[in-house]
């Protein structure tokens, strides 16, 4: 049975580079690599249904048109932008939307004066598809985004889990632009050049054996995601699934009243609208795929930097967030004890965050 083996996630271009004592390379990554060919013409994504076309979903957020043609949903909350001292675009998580934020309160954004706009992501919600999404693009989204609603030469990104690689993507392409900058319970790419290859390997192979499968032809295979997740028989990602272990008390009853109340389902339904190719599978290729860069090998940038990470996340390895933190000194990590994944629902850490991002800065 192969699909149950599990055949190590390092490939030879890892192996190259982490030298000779590196493990020797995945039989999985040939197998897909051979497989990708014949699967990528005979299984191809059905074309997404976009919003406001004839039969797809109709529009009915707020807009803003990109260079490409491409349109973004947006929601906008806290103080009015004309009377912001500090204007912020999130990005959200896996599964998320534009009304996801940090949630702070309404008082302490009015107190600080923030201004926070959050986005569809492209493919999520009534945000167009990006068939050729990115890193790179991703930051350049949140770049049009903010330029197409005013926010000025400089603004601030906060991103969520598997939405923080817009930020590692800002940092690396429009650095200039970025007046600060927060990540909450980032996802991480187990193929990342700064990890050293046991550690990432050993964590790595603590998944569940469907998410290790899935991560693996997201990197070695994108071409196949959608047949490879769209296969019963085949083992597939718990997250997609909602059935990860949360061995975080508060995570798992989170999770349990959403799949219980119907918000799991109605989320999902939302964010895949216009194909779950365009939203969960790009997400999943674009964030464990070959990145053109090591966020670990990141110059120090020209803004503050802040990370907080629980040490309780089910889905993303603490020893890893810490790792990443000793590598850039730039980096001010927060741990927060006792605490799992979903970090917006924690009480009082929304207000935390701004605080923590503005309340010293200077306008």
């Amino acid at each position: 049975m192969w699909v149950t083996s599990m055949p190590q996630v390092w490939d030879e271009e890892a192996r190259s580079r982490k030298g000779d004592d590196m493990m020797s390379p995945a039989p999985a990554a040939a197998m897909l690599g051979s497989l990708a060919g014949w699967l990528s013409r005979a299984a191809d994504p059905p074309a997404p249904k976009l919003c406001g076309s004839p039969g797809g979903p109709p529009v009915t957020a707020p807009r803003v048109s990109l260079r490409d043609g491409r349109h973004l949903a947006y929601c906008e909350s806290g103080v009015p932008k004309e009377q912001a001292r500090f204007r912020v675009v999130f990005s959200h998580g896996f599964t998320g939307s534009r009304e996801d934020s940090v949630r702070a309160t309404q008082e302490v954004a009015e107190e600080l004066g923030v201004y926070m706009v959050g986005f569809d992501r492209a493919g999520y919600g009534e945000s167009d598809p990006n068939p050729n999404r990115s890193v790179k693009s991703a930051a350049l989204d949140v770049e049009e985004l903010a330029d197409a609603l005013g926010l000025g030469p400089k603004f601030y990104v906060i991103g969520i889990s598997l939405g923080c690689h817009a930020v590692w993507g800002a940092l690396k392409y429009i650095p200039e632009r970025i007046a600060g900058a927060a990540m909450m319970a980032p996802v991480v790419n187990y193929w990342w050049p700064g990890f050293p290859a046991d550690l990432a390997a050993e964590v790595y192979n603590k998944q569940e054996v469907g998410d290790q499968w899935a991560l693996r032809v997201s990197h070695y295979a994108p071409g196949i995601l959608h047949w490879w997740m769209d296969q019963s028989w085949l083992p597939t990602s718990t997250v997609v699934a909602g059935t990860t272990p949360l061995p975080n008390k508060r995570d798992a009853e989170i999770r349990a009243k959403l799949k219980a109340d119907g918000t799991f389902q109605q989320k999902m339904e939302l964010a895949t609208q216009q194909g779950i190719h365009e939203s969960y599978y790009r997400d999943m290729m674009v964030m464990f795929g070959k990145w053109e860069f090591d966020p670990m090998s990141l110059p120090k940038p020209p803004c503050p930097v802040h990370i907080w990470q629980g040490d309780e996340d089910g889905l993303v390895p603490v020893v890893l967030q810490r790792h990443i933190a000793s590598r850039l000194s730039w980096v001010n990590y927060h741990e927060l004890p006792a605490t799992g994944h979903f970090l917006s629902p924690v009480p009082g850490l929304g207000d935390t965050v701004l605080q923590t991002l503005f309340g010293n800065a200077k306008q």
